[in-house]
């Protein structure tokens, strides 16, 4: 008997079956094929790790190098931050050991230097941002003054009537507050 192959009754069954493969490679082959692209794929992946280690070590190396430097910076302007107001502050100090070190010296002379010196001295403060407060007529403001004591006023309560010591402010900040004494309501 011979071995024959069952052929179907419809044609169309026969154009569905896949072929067989004619040349089909031994598994060694195809893995073979396949094993110097997974070889090579590896060999990539590596290579792009490294290649990302290396960019990583340098930022941050980078990153450390822009702290540091940040750093003294801010040590720096600490350092000498009043080193500018200080520039502005020796003219004054020369102005006063001028006046000082004449001997015959009338009073309308050192009055005029004394004048000439604190010109100096607000020029100064003026370029330091050191703004002088003196309240007189304004409303109490605890943020920016200090009441000594009230007293009696024809004046709204709570106005500064005497200013006994000038405030100064720093850039809107205050450095001392003004020793004020304010306004009350006759009779209280």
């Amino acid at each position: 008997m011979q071995d024959q192959k069952p052929t179907p009754e419809n044609p169309l069954e026969l154009e569905q079956q896949p072929a067989a493969p004619e040349s089909a490679a031994p598994p060694e082959v195809a893995a073979a094929d396949v094993m110097p692209s997974l070889a090579e794929s590896l060999r990539q992946a590596e290579l792009k790790a490294a290649e990302h280690h290396d960019a990583w070590l340098r930022a941050k190396a980078e990153t450390e190098n822009v702290r540091r430097r940040a750093q003294e910076d801010i040590t720096k302007a600490a350092k000498f931050a009043a080193e500018k107001f200080a520039g502005a502050m020796l003219p004054v100090k020369d102005s006063l050991e001028a006046a000082l070190a004449v001997d015959n010296q009338t009073v309308e002379k050192l009055r005029e230097g004394v004048e000439l010196t604190l010109k100096q001295l607000v020029s100064a403060f003026e370029g330091a941002n050191l703004v002088e407060e003196n309240p007189v007529g304004q409303k109490f403001d605890p943020h920016r003054h200090q009441a000594i004591s009230a007293v009696e006023s024809d004046a709204e309560p709570n106005t500064i009537v005497t200013v006994l010591q000038k405030g100064y402010l720093l850039n809107e900040r205050v450095i001392r507050p003004a020793l004020v004494m304010v306004a009350k309501a006759k009779g209280q």
